[in-house]
């Protein structure tokens, strides 16, 4: 990273917690590489806090900033302006400023998440995908399931009027888009449903959206209680099933390792995190080539110190 002076930029991420994330890194190595004195933090914060962070962030000229969990809904309340696509998630990942020193909302996590998924030869159309979780990641899941061509979405919640809220929102916003695709209907389960075991052995795609699994340094519970819905829930998945965890760090996460132990197809969210870095960056720089293997390569580094 180049030597922070007078005339540095800054970036910076907003979540809670955000010390497990290595999107610092990942940016910082990317900038150097493409020789631009600017230099990107991790900051957390709490959801009371965002709208007098944001303005003093704006003020203190920040060209940029990551949103993560838990503000990517909430954070929509404080942009002056949002993106075609963010305005219909309700969900932002990525603020940009504007001329009069606002906030414009975007979302790049479609885009992050389909990357790994696009660089598989699968006949997504005729397969059904089952999501966990029902928050600010799983809108951004779901659309991109959608521009892919999935035949069939359940989304597994908790709370049932959480879910059926989402389910109906979901259904409104991924009614025409993309336009070009088929219409599809998402349909809800809760996790305590006697179904669910059933609806699992039919499942081709498991995506977990929660951040169930992530490293936590205040805590260490046992692996099985970092598994979505427990361990004994999925011993009843089927070997040609693919896991999808949002999660990067730890790497892999216990969820997948089980995923590997009964012959599952893994993936990691760290493909995820590069790609919709890449494309924030993009958005900050205003540059077209971005350094993605020196992203990927400094990632990969940095869990494994």
């Amino acid at each position: 990273m180049t030597m922070i002076n007078g005339k540095t930029e800054f970036l910076g991420l907003l979540g809670n917690p955000v010390k497990h994330s290595l999107s610092p890194v990942m940016h910082n190595a990317a900038l150097a590489e493409m020789n631009m004195n600017w230099c990107y933090i991790a900051m957390p914060c709490e959801t009371n806090n965002l709208k007098t962070v944001l303005k003093g962030l704006s003020a203190l000229n920040f060209q940029g900033l990551n949103v993560t969990i838990p503000h990517k809904n909430t954070i929509t309340k404080f942009c002056d302006e949002l993106t075609p696509l963010a305005q219909r998630l309700g969900a932002v990942n990525t603020l940009v400023l504007n001329k009069s020193h606002g906030w414009i909302g975007s979302n790049t996590d479609v885009e992050g998440f389909l990357a790994p998924l696009k660089s598989k030869n699968y006949a997504w159309d005729n397969r059904k995908a089952m999501v966990l979780g029902c928050g600010g990641s799983a809108r951004a899941v779901l659309t991109g399931l959608k521009e892919l061509g999935i035949a069939e979405i359940t989304v597994i919640g908790r709370n049932k009027q959480r879910l059926n809220t989402f389910i109906k929102e979901m259904n409104q916003i991924l009614t025409d888009f993309p336009k070009e695709s088929k219409s599809i209907a998402i349909k809800g389960i809760l996790e305590t449903d006697l179904e669910l075991i059933e609806k699992i052995k039919q499942i081709d795609l498991f995506v977990n959206a929660t951040p169930i699994g992530m490293e936590n340094d205040t805590e260490k519970p046992k692996p099985t209680l970092k598994i979505p819905l427990g361990k004994e829930i999925w011993k009843h998945l089927n070997s040609h099933s693919i896991l999808y965890d949002l999660i990067y760090n730890p790497r892999p996460t216990e969820w997948l390792k089980w995923g590997k132990e009964q012959g599952c197809e893994c993936i990691d969210g760290l493909e995820m995190l590069v790609q919709q870095g890449a494309a924030s960056l993009k958005i900050w720089s205003r540059k077209t080539e971005i350094p993605i293997e020196v992203m990927r390569i400094a990632a990969k580094t940095a869990l494994l110190n």
